[in-house]
Parts: C-alpha cells; structure tokens; sequence
C-alpha cells in the first residue's frame, strides 16, 4: 500500500476561509488547479482558490483497484505510480499542458472538467470511475461521499455529480477512482474507407466480441485500435483485415487525439471553431462545411468550422445529439447546448443546495449559472 504524507500547514482551513469570505460577501471564486482547462467552458471569472498546494496519494493499494489522492495531486505523478503496477486510468484523461503554457494538469482538475480520451467508449466515463469524493461546499463545510473500496459505494451517485461539474457545485477536495491493469499486447489497424463506410464498419463491428479500445476516422482513413490478451488480437487481426501500423506510430496517433497534439487539432483559423459533436454512432456523417473527424465508435465528430452555430446544433439535434463549441470560435453563443427548462430547473436546484451564494466558478457551465 502507497499513502502519501500528510501536508505540512493547514491547507484546508485556507480553502475553508476563502470560502466564507466569498459568500458573506456574495464574490466569485475561481477554482484553479494547474489552469491546463482555463480554455474551457464559457469565461472564467472571480478571485483565484488555488488547489495545488493540497497534494499527495492518500491510499492505493494495487491489489484494491483504487487509488485515492488530494485534487492538487499532478495527473502525471498519479500515472506514474499506477504505471509502476502496471494499471492506468481507464478512461485516459488528456493533460492538455501543451494550451496551457506546460502546467501541469490535477486530478481535481480531471474530474471537473469530465474530459476522457479515445478508450472513453470502450472502458467507460470519468464518472464511472469515480468512487468517492470529499468536497467543500458553499458554506465551507465538508461533505463526504461513497468510499474508498469498490464494495462500498454509498453515495456513489453524489460522488459522480462532480465528474464534468467544472468546479460549479463545489470545492473537490479528494477522489477515490477505480483504476485498471494495462492490456498485455495492443495493435493498430488502419483501413481506407469512407465516413459512410467508417460508420457502417465500426457499429457492425460494435456487435460482435472484439477488443476494439478506440476508433478514429479522418481524411479517408478508419484506424482500430484493439487491447487486450495476445490470443484476442491475433484473431480480432484475423476477422477485421487491415494493415498493421508501427507501435511507436500508433502510440503517437492515440496520444495525439487523446491531447490534441494531432495536425487535425494544430491550427484553427481565425473565425472558426472547434466544436464537438456527439451524436448516436448509426449517424450518418453531416454535410457540414469544414474539417471532419470522428471518434469514440463514430459517436464523438470533430468540425473546424466556420458553420452557423445555430444551424450547427439543430443539425446535431436533429441526428439525437447536441454540440459544444470545444475550443475557439464566439462564446456569446454559449460553449454548451442549452438545457431543456426541466434539466436546467434540476442543475439550479443542485447549485442552490451545494452553493447557494452561487460563488463557485460561476457562469462557468451558462452564462447565467
């Protein structure tokens, strides 16, 4: 078993005070760990709660699949130790440090901002990961959800209610997460085709028993990535066909869709956007003006576009889905999709009961949030 020491100074009783301070006097709080997501969501405001001073691996026994750590906690000390053990973070989570001037991203910063890589779809979301977590609310007062092993979750649900918040609904203190071991061989395949053909392949391939951990299609070209026993790849390579790509190429490929280091992601030009499209895999591929790439079994689609924004979503709305402005582009559209008034009256009533002074980065999420 791993477990840190405890930080010298009482850090927690500065977060408390700025806390209070901030809503006795109703004053925006910025919630910022190493800055790595500052970019996303919609415009952040208010005086800076700095996380990073609050460090360190709690608890992690290997042999339990979880590991827990303060928010401060760097993402790349934490895969480092898990990759000491041959495990990882299932659902690989970008650091993005390259758009944020080589910060360093936290994992408090992780399971704010919700954001995953391409195993997303095959392993599974941030959220359900999350096993347990300990927050300050709007009052400075700690709360304390699920726990620390995976037979006991009471409270599971709250705890997963930060997974993707953006720091809106409390100051994450501590998170248990679920971790996995690494897959014993993995391979790349890559196929010419078109995104018509990509999306038909990759959901008839969806049904049937192979280990596929990530999909990508752009420029004509579908790439499979599969992960798992030896045995399993060299039939899945039997059944799929393809052509092999060389490990360190694939390596590179994957990270740089997981971090956004990819030529696609380089270069927006001025007046457009980045946007991200999640739509039901079947979709067909829109005829949208611009850049296209698609991810997560043809369910995530990247456009670099200049497209109305509004004639944008209704697309993506009309295909079951919805379209968040990633990077670039005018935010006075609003970086997410607006919420139909049920769900919205839902998120008001979570915000007014962990943060009624609605100091937390607020208008974070929507501009009147």
């Amino acid at each position: 078993m791993e477990r840190s020491r405890i930080p010298e100074g009482n850090v927690l009783d500065t977060f408390r005070s700025q806390i209070t301070t901030a809503t006795a006097q109703r004053t925006p709080l910025r919630i910022r760990g190493g800055g790595t997501k500052d970019w996303y969501g919609q415009a952040v405001t208010g005086d800076v709660l700095d996380t990073r001073a609050y460090t360190g691996i709690i608890e992690y026994d290997p042999a339990e699949l979880v590991i827990t750590a303060r928010c401060g906690t760097p993402l790349a000390e934490i895969e480092q130790v898990l990759a000491s053990h041959q495990q990882m973070l299932p659902f690989e989570p970008p650091h993005f440090a390259h758009l944020a001037g080589s910060q360093r991203a936290t994992i408090g910063g992780v399971v704010a901002a919700g954001l995953a890589g391409p195993r997303r779809p095959f392993a599974g979301a941030v959220r359900d990961f999350v096993l347990g977590a300990s927050i300050f609310d709007g009052h400075g007062q700690r709360l304390n959800f699920g726990g620390r092993v995976m037979k006991n979750v009471a409270g599971y649900d709250v705890a997963r209610l930060m997974a993707g918040s953006l720091g809106t609904l409390g100051l994450i203190l501590e998170v248990s997460i679920k971790v996995l071991p690494v897959s014993v061989a993995e391979t790349t395949l890559k196929f010419d085709c078109s995104a018509s053909d990509a999306v038909r392949k990759i959901n008839e391939w969806a049904g049937r028993p192979l280990p596929i951990s990530a999909t990508a299609w752009r420029n004509g070209v579908m790439a499979i990535r599969l992960s798992g026993a030896e045995a399993a790849i060299k039939s899945a390579r039997s059944t799929l066909g393809g052509e092999a790509v060389d490990a360190v190429e694939a390596t590179r490929f994957w990270d740089g869709l997981r971090e956004q280091t990819d030529p696609y992601f380089a270069d927006i030009p001025d007046g457009c956007g980045l946007w991200r499209i999640a739509v039901p895999p079947i979709a067909e591929p829109a005829m949208l003006q611009g850049q296209r790439l698609m991810e997560w079994g043809c369910a995530q689609r990247w456009w670099v576009t200049d497209a109305d924004p509004h004639q944008l979503r209704a697309s993506a709305r009309q295909a079951g889905g919805h379209a968040t402005l990633f990077r670039g582009g005018d935010k006075r559209v609003g970086v997410f999709t607006p919420l139909a008034p049920p769900l919205m009256a839902i998120h008001r009533r979570l915000k007014q009961t962990f943060d009624p002074a609605n100091i937390f980065n607020r208008g974070r999420l929507y501009p009147d949030f």
